[in-house]
C-alpha cells in the first residue's frame, strides 16, 4: 500500500566537498543534499541542496523530486551530467551517491 501522507517518510542526506572559488564553496565549503523519501515506493517526495542560487536549488528539486530510488542512482546521475553544467556538478553527483548508499543501508535493515 502506498501512503500519501508524509508521516512515514524518511530523510536521507549526502555531502561532498565543493570546488574552491565558487560562491557555494565560500558559503558552505561542502554541498549538502537532503531528500525526503517514501520508504515503501522509493520515490523522492521532496529535496533540497545548498547551492548558492534559488535557480540552482530549484533545478536540483526539479531533477530529483519524483525520482524512484528503486531504479538505482545511475539514471539520476546521468540526468545531472546531461543537464547540469554548474561548477558543483561533480560534488552533487558524489553527494547523490552517498545519499543512495545510505538508502541502500536503510533498505537492508528494513
Amino acid at each position: 500500500m502506498v501512503t500519501t501522507d508524509n508521516d512515514n517518510t524518511i530523510f536521507i542526506t549526502g555531502y561532498a566537498k565543493l570546488p574552491t572559488a565558487i560562491t557555494a564553496e565560500k558559503l558552505y565549503e561542502v554541498i549538502a543534499i537532503g531528500v525526503e523519501v517514501n520508504p515503501e515506493t522509493g520515490i523522492i517526495i521532496d529535496s533540497d541542496c545548498t547551492l548558492a542560487t534559488n535557480v540552482g536549488r530549484n533545478f536540483f528539486k526539479k531533477l530529483t523530486n519524483g525520482y524512484c530510488l528503486l531504479h538505482g542512482i545511475d539514471p539520476l546521475i546521468m540526468t545531472f551530467e546531461k543537464r547540469y553544467y554548474g561548477s558543483a556538478r561533480k560534488a552533487i553527483t558524489t553527494a547523490l551517491k552517498i545519499m543512495y548508499d545510505k538508502w541502500l543501508t536503510f533498505k537492508e535493515k528494513d
